[in-house]
């Protein structure tokens, strides 16, 4: 068993997590690539009208509100 306590392994868990976490952060925008996540946003928002527009998704919801 090992000598540190539940409280002391959870904090160099948490500060090691913060440190690479930091680590991956710099990487990426010392890097100049986007995530995969805001490119696909960005694709998606161009191709599609902004702002409020009435779709079948909408119009169901709509529908469901009725009394």
């Amino acid at each position: 068993m090992s000598s540190q306590s539940p409280r002391e392994s959870r904090r160099r868990f948490l500060a090691v997590a913060s440190i690479s976490g930091a680590g991956a952060a710099v990487a990426v925008v010392a890097s100049g690539v986007k995530p995969q996540a805001q490119q696909a946003g960005a694709e998606v928002a161009s191709e599609e009208r902004r702002g409020y527009h009435l779709s079948e998704h909408i119009k169901k919801y709509y529908n469901t509100t009725l009394v």
